[in-house]
């Protein structure tokens, strides 16, 4: 197993000590921070989506697209093995959330109502993702 790879394991104390408070309320307490006020839900630069809890790389921008939704949005994740989804029933409805597979942090949600070629929409939390620059 590579160290990209390599699961992350934090007590509660040393998450709170590394995320901020909405970070920590959205990647360990399964939040969601309010539409439209993501700092990444506009960002229309070329690079790589992050783990805020762990750095993995979880999203390039070239799979980002404009869903009108309020959080950023991606067809599909950066590797096969960079996210992990699971069933969510809480709210009284069926979903699919989706967690960072390296840190098992909250990120958001998959929907089947995405563009082409996946069909997918990963809606993210703003809060969830760190963005770095690619180098041009």
């Amino acid at each position: 197993m590579s160290d990209s790879e390599q699961k992350v394991v934090r007590s509660d104390a040393e998450w709170r000590t590394v995320l901020t408070a909405q970070q920590y309320h959205v990647l360990r307490e399964k939040g969601t921070e309010r539409p439209f006020t993501g700092v990444l839900t506009e960002n229309r630069e070329t690079g790589g989506y992050h783990c805020a809890g762990c750095g993995a790389l979880l999203f390039a921008s070239d799979a980002k697209f404009d869903s009108h939704c309020g959080w950023p949005s991606f067809t599909i994740p950066a590797g096969s093995r960079a996210v992990e989804e699971h069933e969510d029933m809480s709210f009284g409805m069926r979903r699919v959330e989706v967690t960072c597979a390296r840190c098992g942090g909250h990120l958001g949600h998959v929907f089947p109502d995405g563009p082409h070629p996946t069909g997918l929409r990963y809606c993210i939390n703003s809060a969830s993702l760190t963005f770095s620059r690619a180098n041009v």
